[in-house]
């Protein structure tokens, strides 16, 4: 095969890598772009916020773990995967107290078992929408997580995309310089050859 053609091939196999990851890195950014957008709307419309620092800092206040968790969004809306992550832990943290822990499948077979006692059937209520918040929070967080690696796929991508790009113009550039009929690979003289 004339070494001039291997370089072409594999040029041109390069460039159309090229296209490829580009093509693969835009749609990834895309991803996660509207990723991240829809969980900031989503938690926007919601409209929940950490209490603030001074709340926070009471001796009544939730336990250390729970303010660790929280004291860096003190105040703040949540608006991104973390926060909700964050917030998720308080809810988790503000139900902890309640009997069973606050798990609603204990505290509803308890009500359903004992439906003279009204306290657990408020109570229940108070389970399931805690429950349902820290659900809908997390899946915020995992849709976060899904936009995050997304974002660094389409770095990855462009990154690939231009070493292909300088590979594919090395060897173009390397075309030029290779005369018409050399061979690849490069065939032994006759000389060498008979002596063997």
């Amino acid at each position: 095969m004339k070494r001039k053609t291997l370089d072409i091939i594999l040029s041109g196999g390069g460039v159309v890598l090229t296209v490829f990851l580009l093509a693969a890195g835009a749609l990834l950014l895309w991803g996660s772009t509207y990723t991240t957008n829809q969980v900031h709307n989503q938690l926007a419309r919601q409209e929940i916020f950490f209490p603030t620092a001074k709340t926070m800092n009471t001796p009544h206040s939730e336990n250390y773990a729970s303010r660790s968790v929280q004291l860096p969004y003190a105040g703040q809306q949540v608006l991104t995967g973390p926060q909700a992550k964050a917030y998720a832990y308080k809810v988790q943290m503000d139900v902890y107290d309640l009997p069973f822990h606050g798990v609603y499948s204990k505290i509803s077979a308890y009500s359903l078992a004992h439906p003279s006692t009204k306290k657990f059937a408020a109570l229940v209520t108070v389970s399931f929408r805690a429950v349902t918040l820290q659900g809908l929070l997390l899946s915020a967080y995992s849709f976060s997580i899904f936009g995050a690696l997304a974002f660094d796929g389409a770095l990855a991508a462009f990154c690939a995309a231009f070493l292909m790009l300088v590979l594919a113009g090395l060897g173009l550039w390397h075309i030029r310089r290779t005369p018409a009929e050399q061979e690849f690979p490069k065939a032994r003289s006759v000389s060498k050859v008979e002596a063997a």
